[in-house]
């Protein structure tokens, strides 16, 4: 497996390759308005406009270089609302300064190459020599196998969000960066 690494200035360039992946892992007919292509096509957008914005993608070695997954994500602009509808945070903690949080806005791996290791190796590849303090990242709170693995990877529940009035109730997790004090 081939991991290359991309940043803003090549957004243009990879917006079909995500969507294409994207519509392999949520296409069919049960497929809401929330997962469109179009509306994702808007979070790509909207992610890969800023400077910090970085993408991991992994290519297959033996099916001639095929994208099998990727994940991408950017710091939290100063002041950034990411926290404003999670009740309970102190606002220290939710003090935003451009360079505090790393937020994982997608880890999307195909259907055929899950269960792989994929997802998690592009994931620990997106993080990795991050100088944030943490990550964060959203994750539906109707799928509690993907909070596990999130958990797995070092994530903890902060409290429910609905980012957006068409998303499903999401649970907000995070993860320190820096290592932990003994």
């Amino acid at each position: 497996m081939l991991l290359r690494h991309y940043d803003h200035t090549h957004a243009a360039d990879l917006r079909d390759l995500l969507l294409n992946v994207h519509d392999d892992c949520y296409a069919g007919p049960d497929r809401g308005e929330f997962d469109s292509r179009e509306r994702f096509a808007q979070f790509v957008d909207h992610w890969s406009q800023g400077p910090g914005w970085v993408c991991i993608i992994s290519h297959d070695d033996d099916q001639d270089g095929q994208a099998v997954g990727f994940a991408y994500g950017a710091p939290l602009p100063t002041g950034s609302p990411w926290w404003s509808k999670i009740a309970g945070l102190d606002p220290e903690f939710t003090h935003e300064t451009g360079s505090r949080t790393f937020a994982v806005s997608e880890v999307v791996v195909r259907p055929q190459w899950r269960k792989t290791g994929t997802s998690t190796r592009l994931h620990e590849e997106l993080l990795t020599g991050r100088h944030e303090e943490r990550a964060t990242l959203l994750v539906d709170s109707t799928h509690p196998k993907v909070q596990a693995l999130y958990e797995a990877w070092g994530y903890s529940a902060l409290g429910q969000t609905k980012p957006f009035a068409d998303a499903p109730v999401m649970t907000a997790m995070i993860r320190p960066l820096t290592p932990r004090s003994k």
